[in-house]
């Protein structure tokens, strides 16, 4: 897309915020609404050229009717945090507009949820102090809730918490190789 086409996917106040990494390594806030046509006509493009999709974000979104299998990286994170039935879930998201949405979300996961945003675009030198900060707060599990978020940040989240952290590539990688392979 161009830079305008960009431009016009930005949300609105109070709609619900994806965050994404552009070509240029630059960061995008989109609104999810503008995203779904564009999967839609993506998905259907790809039909009949894969044997699965895997949606590389790990926003909510309602299954999308296709004749492949699709892998929805929120749907094998909750499921992961729900399997380890944290008491206090650390999350730590991309932007500050997605903190209300991930404490609805992740509660589903755990009797009480934490949520902190830190970009992995703009603010992945944050991340140990947030790890940290969950940590004195009582987290059992820390979920890096976004496919920008890297191994080296798992772990230095991690290091720095002393808890266990999800990363959603790993996760949804390895649910991919076991589903797929």
């Amino acid at each position: 897309l161009s830079a305008q086409e960009i431009r016009y996917l930005a949300p609105d106040e109070g709609e619900q915020v994806l965050v994404t990494r552009l070509r240029d390594g630059t960061a995008a806030r989109i609104a999810h609404h503008h995203v779904v046509p564009l999967l839609r006509r993506r998905l259907d493009e790809l039909a009949e050229r894969v044997e699965a999709v895997l949606l590389l974000c790990t926003g909510t979104f309602e299954p999308f009717p296709y004749p492949r299998p699709i892998l929805y990286p929120e749907r094998f994170m909750l499921a992961m945090a729900q399997a380890v039935a944290p008491w206090h879930l650390g999350v730590i998201t991309p932007d500050p507009a997605q903190l209300d949405e991930q404490q609805t979300r992740w509660s589903r996961a755990a009797g009480r949820v934490t949520s902190m945003p830190a970009s992995p675009y703009t603010a992945a030198e944050t991340l140990p102090a947030l790890g940290t900060r969950l940590a004195d707060r009582g987290a059992d599990l820390i979920v890096l809730d976004s496919l920008g978020y890297g191994l080296a940040m798992k772990e230095a989240v991690h290091r720095a918490s002393g808890r266990p952290v999800l990363l959603p590539r790993t996760v949804l990688a390895r649910a991919a190789a076991e589903l797929l392979g």
